[in-house]
């Protein structure tokens, strides 16, 4: 007997297919994946050195934060705790599975100071001359590579952070020439843009190709609810407050992966939006432990003067809330679509905002979420060519419990944007 299909029916099957191709389209794909990561030694030799000394312990290395340039990817590891190889490395995009990590732009850059005089009681007072030379990679968070081919790094200079913190230097911008793989300038923060609990953990930068000495870098203070502002031409740093900076004391619970905490983290993910028929580019920003997001002109931060007058509080808006559960460590804004993508620790995934609409949960997309590749989805970024990486790390475990070295801990993930949007309230079409 011929079954009989009715057309409406058949047409629901057919659209029941559509989606479940289009779910399994916007997945990210695995592309680098570590249980633990191991370095480019120079010699195996130096290898055993540095575990026989500790100067390498492989479970305290944990990548953070990523970013693309050309064919590589640059990877950086945090110093939480004693033992970190390399603060700032990089893999190149055609590397295998669990690649090694080449610390950049040298392993001599990459050395904590043998002989620092750092005072391990304060986070406030390092000096430059802690430092080996102004090369030196301390231990940093976040890095970005702007149009004009410069690679910026948010130098924290404190050590072992979790263990006996240690401040080898002053928090500073390092600028290299990814040609050359050359420091282009170090910039070190005056003392009185520091508070007690001040941390730096993320760097954006604000540049055009054609004008590149007019770049600026807004740096975040989670722990000083403040924003540092840098000036590249006028080599100059300066903060500026905002009521807006600071956490949201209902959305500071997480439970990830099994683990629950309270953190109190504050400003922290930015970025930079297109460019405005009046010159103008919207900077988008939001505090870790908070759900809502927020908008300033960078008109504003970049004015030393008005920005840190009573007259600009209200040049602050507030664009929407995302929605329970919804807290990010990092966002992204592409050029081309219009479209910010953030991590969402709490989802175990990457969450979507198409700009041109109201900022609501129901125009929230969640491009994909997974409770294994996904835990704690840390950095993110969107490369030229399109593509989404993110990286994601188990920080939580790392920090309260511990980690499985079985298991793959680490993964670095990436997509098309045009794919993984596909089905989501971000769909540009």
């Amino acid at each position: 007997m011929k079954l009989k299909v009715e057309p409406l029916v058949w047409h629901f099957v057919q659209i029941l297919i559509l989606v479940a191709f289009t779910v399994d389209a916007v997945k990210l794909e695995e592309k680098f994946k570590w249980r633990e990561v191991e370095f480019d030694w120079t010699t195996p030799e130096a290898k055993q050195e540095a575990l026989k000394s500790e100067k390498y312990v492989p479970s305290n290395n944990l990548p953070l934060g990523l970013e693309r340039w050309r064919d590589k990817l640059f990877i950086t590891v945090p110093r939480w705790k004693s033992g970190v190889a390399a603060s700032l490395n990089f893999v190149n995009i055609s590397d295998g599975v669990s690649p090694v990590l080449h610390p950049y732009p040298s392993w001599e850059a990459n050395q904590l100071p043998e002989n620092s005089d750092a005072d391990s009681a304060s986070k406030t007072e390092g000096s430059p001359k802690m430092l080996q030379d102004n090369t030196t990679i301390i231990s940093t968070f976040r890095v970005r590579a702007d149009e004009c081919d410069r690679l910026w790094v948010m130098d924290t200079g404190l050590a072992d952070i979790l263990g006996n913190p240690t401040q080898h230097a002053a928090p500073s911008l390092a600028i290299f020439d990814l040609y050359t793989d050359k420091l282009i300038r170090r910039h070190y923060f005056p003392d009185a843009l520091l508070k007690e609990d001040s941390f730096f953990a993320n760097v954006i930068i604000d540049a055009e190709r054609g004008d590149c000495d007019n770049a600026h870098a807004y740096i975040p203070d989670l722990g000083g609810y403040q924003v540092i502002v840098y000036s590249f031409k006028n080599d100059k740093s300066w903060r500026v407050k905002h009521n807006f900076f600071h956490f949201d004391p209902l959305a500071g619970d997480y439970n990830i992966g099994g683990v629950n905490f309270q953190w109190t983290d504050g400003v922290f993910g930015m970025a930079v939006g297109k460019r405005t028929r009046d010159g103008t580019r919207p900077v988008f920003f939001h505090a870790f432990s908070s759900t809502k997001e927020f908008m300033v002109s960078n008109r504003i931060l970049q004015n030393e003067t008005y920005s840190q007058s009573p007259e600009s509080y209200y040049d602050y808006k507030l664009m929407g809330d995302r929605g329970p559960n919804s807290q990010s460590s990092a966002e992204f804004y592409d050029a081309e679509t219009g479209i910010i993508f953030y991590t969402q620790v709490n989802k175990d995934g990457v969450g979507c905002w198409n700009t041109a609409k109201p900022l609501n949960p129901d125009t929230q997309g969640l491009v994909d979420s997974d409770s294994d590749a996904l835990v704690f989805p840390n950095d993110l970024k969107v490369d030229s060519e399109g593509n989404v990486w993110v990286l994601s790390d188990r920080l939580p475990m790392f920090i309260f419990t511990s980690l499985d070295p079985e298991q793959y801990n680490y993964r670095i993930l990436t997509g098309r944007v045009s794919d993984i949007i596909k089905g989501t309230p971000c769909d540009v079409l």
